[in-house]
């Protein structure tokens, strides 16, 4: 039973490892179920040469899957061209593409090649793909199938090796039925389909990255930077971040320089960014009150959200030790100005305190799940990198063992 425990920890911590060395190759930041799962489709699809479709809003790091899946693929060393399709105009865009020869058209004083040359052996990424005219989409569709091309201008056929990968923030079904998006190169394309969650999506991953920013921005510009308060993380979180990680990395550059490196707490936050209103429903903090009424307002809140954990903590306990937890109900509620049912009494609470119940929670947990750490911090709704610092606090590893 040791034994296997020991090697429960040691695949985990091994799997862990490699998936920190993956996030510092690719660039990758956070330690969410989202980001773990995008790191997981990309470790099975890379060292593969299948067309891979990526979908996401503006501003989701869709370049940056492209780049993750061609580093972690056999043509590593070879040349990744990235292309921007809506940036590129219509009329020049085949020559870009393909190439030219010398006097196919006006200005053309010599041959040359086009992206699918200079990626051949390598990758070539195609953002902003719903973008392509239907004319160079059946073009596309030859090299996608036949691997060869023609340059504008050119006889011959030119065969290429390339690995395609290619990104849009449109619905390219919708866009098929539309007839906006030819349905064949949809599939040709859509092999594998690799999804980015929006920031919203994955709000457990903003600290990180808003401290990542930071400490780059500051950096490369010399820059002493205090940091930010709680408050301000917690708005950071809450936000609806219509613009992604591009918004949140434009923030936080523009807040270093404007707030001169300063210290930033949810007041400075608040000039640039406006609270949700499912934020506004949580801290009910209207502008106009004095300071110490909006410190009260906010400090009550916290008491409540406190009290709640504490009770839905009780009831997991409960669940797992019935007998050992069942010591009849708390009351456990707010001043009396505040809440009609009284105060907190001090002979209703439970000897064990909350550290004590989080305790037995995680190690009642890792039993139940054979040592699994990635197991037990999806029940218990944790990121790994918390349940094994909660782990370490506790002991438990050596307990474990």
């Amino acid at each position: 039973m040791v034994a296997k425990a020991q090697n429960y920890i040691i695949d985990d911590y091994n799997d862990d490892e490699h998936w920190r060395d993956v996030q510092r190759q690719v660039g990758i930041i956070g330690n969410s179920e989202k980001v773990r799962e995008l790191l997981e489709i990309i470790e099975q699809v890379a060292p593969t040469d299948i067309s891979v479709l990526i979908s996401g809003e503006s501003g989701t790091g869709k370049e940056l899957v492209a780049k993750a899946v061609h580093m972690r693929s056999r043509r590593r060393d070879e040349p990744l061209i990235t292309v921007n399709c809506a940036a590129i105009p219509e009329g020049i865009l085949e020559s870009e593409l393909f190439g030219h020869e010398k006097g196919s058209f006006t200005g053309a004083a010599g041959q040359r090649k086009g992206y699918f040359e200079l990626a051949n052996k390598g990758s070539i990424f195609l953002d902003e793909i719903g973008e392509l005219p239907l004319s160079i989409q059946v073009k596309l569709l030859r090299v996608l199938e036949e691997r060869e091309f023609m340059r504008v201008g050119g006889t011959s056929l030119q065969a290429v090796d390339v690995r395609f990968i290619a990104a849009t923030n449109r619905d390219l079904e919708e866009e098929v039925k539309k007839e906006n998006f030819r349905q064949d190169l949809y599939y040709r394309l859509n092999a594998v389909h690799i999804h980015v969650p929006a920031l919203r999506e994955r709000r457990e991953d903003i600290v990180e990255l808003a401290q990542k920013f930071a400490a780059d921005f500051s950096r490369a510009n010399l820059i002493e930077f205090k940091g930010f308060s709680e408050r301000a993380f917690f708005l950071l979180q809450d936000y609806s971040w219509p613009g992604n990680i591009r918004e949140l990395r434009n923030l936080v550059e523009k807040m270093i320089v404007l707030e001169k490196g300063n210290f930033i707490d949810e007041t400075v936050l608040q000039k640039y960014i406006k609270p949700s209103d499912e934020f506004d429903k949580k801290l009910p903090m209207r502008l106009e009150k004095p300071k110490d009424e909006l410190e009260r307002e906010f400090l009550l809140r916290v008491l409540l959200e406190i009290k709640s954990e504490i009770s839905q903590l009780r009831e997991l306990m409960l669940a797992i030790a019935p007998k050992r937890y069942s010591l009849g109900e708390w009351r456990d509620e707010l001043p009396n100005e505040y809440a009609a049912d009284g105060a907190w009494s001090e002979s209703d609470r439970s000897p064990e305190s909350v550290s004590d119940m989080e305790k037995e929670m995680i190690r009642a947990t890792l039993k139940k799940t054979g040592g699994n750490k990635r197991k037990t911090a999806k029940i218990l709704g944790l990121s790994e990198r918390t349940l094994y610092r909660k782990i370490n606090k506790y002991g438990l590893r050596d307990h474990e063992e």
